[in-house]
Formats: C-alpha cells, structure tokens, sequence
C-alpha cells in the first residue's frame, strides 16, 4: 500500500495530483488524515475526504509514503500531534521502502535527519530544514529510496518519477503522453 499524508494545510495539487497519477498506473493508494477527522482542508480551502485516518495505517506491505508540502500542512506532518508521519518515515528509510516528499514537506525528514549525506530539493527557502543534504534546486531529485519534489508545478514530474519507481518507466510514459504531458 501507498500511503499520502493529508494536513490541514496540504498542498492541494502536490497531494492529489500525485494520488492520481499513481491511481493511474494501477497503484494502491491511501489518503492518509493525521487530523483525527477524515475530512482535511487544503492550503487553499479545498475540503477532502482521507480514505482513512493514521490510526488506521498497516505498515505490513508498506510500498511508499508520500508528504505534500503546504503550509501549514507540512509543519504539521513535522511537529503536530500525531508522531505517526514521522515513524512511518523512520521506517521507510531504515527498511529501504520508497518516501517522497514534495515542496516544503522534505522538512519531514530533514528535521528527523533522514537527508544526511543525501541530494533533495525543496521550495526554495526551506533548504535549512533539510539537515546534512546537498540541495539540489531541481524539479525532482532522486537519491537512493528518496525522491524529493521542488513545489506546486513539479507535482506532475514528482508523480510521474513515482511511477517509474514503483511500477516502471514505460507505465509513467503511457500516462504523461496519455495526459498530454509528453512535449
């Protein structure tokens, strides 16, 4: 299962545009509230019903996380009250399981040290949370088990390279050319 965590505050695009891609391509994915309530409002007051709350999470069979950015949705999923983001990441990480992490939501992991000796990109201005990383300023870096996105216009990118992890290559191109995405 893939599971995306949802804020308030959440970046919309970043986090729907990503679930959808990967719905796309066949993938099991999982909106994910840390809010106690199923409903989660976007950065931009769009309401969004999660497919389940954090509670909820199996982390047998866990294929990815994912973290959009937004504010103050990414703080959230950094310090709020439920710790449950972050040890989802701390697994991930330790057990070689696919995180991506998009905008201002590389914090996650940066403030848990999860970037050390790593390349990520992040919204510009948020290269101080990502502790011990090289930052890169691309649209998408991947390192290792980590793909990181730069913000809002690179969801499609970070999504498609998704794709490419998970499933392969030739899926994520079907769905950009599919999407009008192959210029």
């Amino acid at each position: 299962m893939i599971y995306c965590f949802l804020a308030d505050g959440f970046e919309e695009i970043e986090a729907l545009a990503t679930v959808d891609v990967l719905r796309r391509a066949s993938l099991q994915v999982q909106t994910v509230s840390v809010n106690g309530t199923k409903t989660v409002t976007g950065s931009h007051n769009i309401k969004v019903e999660a497919d389940i709350l954090s509670c909820d999470i199996d982390m047998r069979g866990i294929e990815c996380a994912i973290y959009p950015g937004g504010m103050p949705g990414a703080e959230t999923l950094s310090t709020g009250e439920d710790k449950l983001p972050g040890k989802v990441a701390q697994y991930c990480v330790k057990n070689n399981i696919l995180v991506g992490a998009i905008c201002a939501a590389p914090l996650v992991l940066g403030r848990l040290s999860l970037l050390e000796n790593k390349k990520a990109t992040c919204y510009p201005g948020f290269e101080n949370e990502l502790k011990g990383a090289e930052c890169t300023g691309d649209k998408v870096t991947v390192d290792g088990n980590i793909v990181t996105g730069r913000g809002p216009g690179c969801s499609l990118e970070f999504a498609f390279t998704l794709v490419s992890i998970l499933k392969d290559e030739r899926t994520a191109l079907e769905i950009r050319k599919a999407m009008q995405c192959d210029d």
